[in-house]
């Protein structure tokens, strides 16, 4: 039996929470209150009003905002091929918060040839883990009723 290290075990945890709760999202189809955000700000959600930056999300704690910024890869994971399949990578945003990005496949391109080192900006929503965090609905909702996101690598927009 292969031995499955604790860091796998719980990046698939996080990732199969991050699908259901989008699938819950997407069964509840209530509006949204989301807004548009500049550069490096958080965006009130229903849930959780904004305060300025990735950093000030991870360290209020906050989930369900909408966060726009601009980071440094720092690792590309392997793609999440289970259920909805998901691209993953890790990204130093400029405000120095590490966060976990579940990009949807399904719903919008990948992004080819994405490596350590890139710069990605972002508009994604944003929920706090202790582990810094996960960055997903970065592509459109097909039913138009989440705000849509989208990620921006060497001149091109994956939403």
């Amino acid at each position: 039996m292969k031995k499955i290290g604790i860091k796998k075990i719980l990046l698939v945890i996080v990732l199969v929470a991050v699908s259901v709760y989008e699938a819950v999202q997407k069964e509840k189809g209530s509006g949204s209150n989301y807004s548009s955000s500049s550069k490096g700000t958080v965006a009130s959600g229903n849930k959780s009003k904004g305060s300025g930056s990735l950093r000030a999300a991870f360290n209020n704690r906050q989930s369900d905002v909408q966060i726009q910024g601009s980071g440094i890869v720092v690792k590309s994971l392997p793609d999440d091929l289970e259920g909805s399949r998901h691209q993953k990578f890790i990204l130093k945003d400029n405000s120095g918060q590490t966060v976990l990005f579940a990009h949807n496949i399904d719903l919008a391109p990948k992004i080819e040839g994405l490596r350590k080192g890139d710069r990605v900006d972002y508009y994604g929503e944003y929920e706090w883990n202790d582990r810094g965090g996960v960055i997903h609905w970065t592509h459109g909702d097909p039913r138009g009723r989440h705000a849509s996101g989208w990620l921006k690598h060497k001149g091109k927009t994956y939403q």
